[in-house]
């Protein structure tokens, strides 16, 4: 049986780390789609202030199998 999966796009903020910001974003997004299978970083941003990075951001292509 063939499995059909989407990607949907989301953009995440974290003020600790793009380590954070990552996970942060795949448990925001399991708690609106099921099945969530994996993400992959498309991008990384950072924010800063007087010369000190302030917020480290990512978008992320979430892929959620779609039920039977």
């Amino acid at each position: 049986m063939a499995s059909v999966a989407r990607v949907t796009t989301i953009t995440v903020r974290s003020e600790t780390s793009f380590d954070d910001a990552v996970a942060a974003g795949v448990a925001r997004a399991s708690e609106t789609l099921r099945n969530v299978s994996g993400a992959w970083v498309k991008e990384q941003k950072v924010e800063a202030s007087d010369g000190r990075i302030t917020a480290w951001s990512v978008t992320l292509e979430v892929t959620f199998v779609l039920d039977d």
